[in-house]
């Protein structure tokens, strides 16, 4: 994520709130406050869209609640690390964990012997949702998703692909990407989008599965060659790359959106909850967030808790099937 396009989006979560009707902000701004500074952990290395989201979230919260809100990245384990200094925190509303398919999905069928279970986080809402994007160095002599399969196919064990770290979305979306077209991946780890891209580009690691709201800068730029978008439907900010699932009959079925949202410790006050879930609602439902989001790639994803839970619990689900088809699991750190 370019520097510009933080600013730009910082500035427009400050837009939202002050261009947001008095009877809106009179309601948001009833319950719950904090008494003292609040944290928003980021359980993955700086510049990636976890820690964009984060520091979107800490912007509105300071404007509304009047206290110091700070983003801790806390990288390590797939993003587990950062998630169990969460869980171990004093339930209060003072310490938010900035969470992501990863380490609040995947993880929990990948590690063996996690330290923490999805009861140990109550989900608030959703912030972020949107496709990964298949992309490679402009060296690599493709331009479709079939002429890449090809190309795998002619040079076997030549090429591996970045991700953020085992188990986050882009990682897995390769897994599964892999499994569809009957060739083994070889993935190189990093800690954090931005050493992996920054590997993708030296042409180090020759291709990536990555969030599009990281990814697409580099796209505009000419840096990385797009392929195709991993959600069902092409994305409105890059109309012209097809999804893969329409680019070869093996890849019919996938589908895959990365997402990013707020949690709490479990025990947290209901008051406490709700509080956070509303203001995350007046900041996701601002016309400024929408427009932001979408030069991005993505979209708001605000939801209730109940409707957040379920929604997590599914996609635990869901990754569970496919890593257990894989036969992949690891040791916790």
């Amino acid at each position: 994520m370019t520097s510009l396009n933080r600013r730009l989006l910082l500035r427009a979560g400050a837009l939202s709130v002050a261009a947001m009707p008095a009877s809106r902000r009179a309601v948001a701004q009833e319950g719950w406050r904090p008494s003292q500074t609040v944290r928003i952990v980021v359980p993955g290395a700086p510049g990636g869209t976890t820690d964009l989201m984060a520091r979107f979230l800490a912007s509105h919260l300071q404007s509304r609640w009047g206290q110091n809100i700070v983003v801790d990245n806390r990288s390590g384990g797939g993003g587990t690390v950062g998630t169990l200094e969460v869980v171990r925190s004093r339930p209060d509303g003072h310490t938010i964990l900035l969470g992501n398919i990863g380490p609040q999905a995947i993880a929990y069928s990948l590690i063996r012997g996690m330290q923490y279970q999805p009861g140990d986080l109550i989900p608030i809402s959703g912030m972020l949702r949107g496709p990964n994007v298949l992309v490679v160095n402009p060296a690599v002599p493709v331009r479709s998703v079939p002429e890449f399969v090809a190309y795998l196919r002619k040079n076997p064990d030549r090429l591996s692909y970045g991700t953020s770290g085992l188990g986050q979305s882009v990682h897995i979306s390769g897994v599964l990407f892999h499994q569809l077209i009957g060739l083994p991946g070889t993935a190189a780890h990093f800690r954090g989008s931005s050493p992996a891209q920054v590997s993708l580009i030296a042409n180090d690691v020759q291709y990536m599965f990555d969030n599009l709201p990281t990814m697409v800068e580099h796209i505009r730029s000419g840096k990385v060659r797009a392929l195709a978008v991993t959600s069902a439907d092409r994305n409105s900010q890059l109309a012209e790359l097809p999804a893969l699932r329409e680019t070869m009959p093996e890849l019919a079925g996938y589908d895959v959106n990365t997402w990013f949202g707020a949690f709490l410790p479990a025990g947290t006050p209901a008051a406490v909850v709700q509080s956070l879930n509303a203001e995350m609602k007046v900041l996701l439902d601002g016309p400024e967030t929408r427009t932001r989001f979408a030069a991005l790639g993505g979209v708001p994803d605000y939801r209730p808790p109940a409707e957040y839970g379920a929604f997590v619990q599914a996609e635990i689900e869901k990754w569970g099937t496919v890593l257990k088809k894989e036969g992949l699991q690891v040791e916790a750190d």
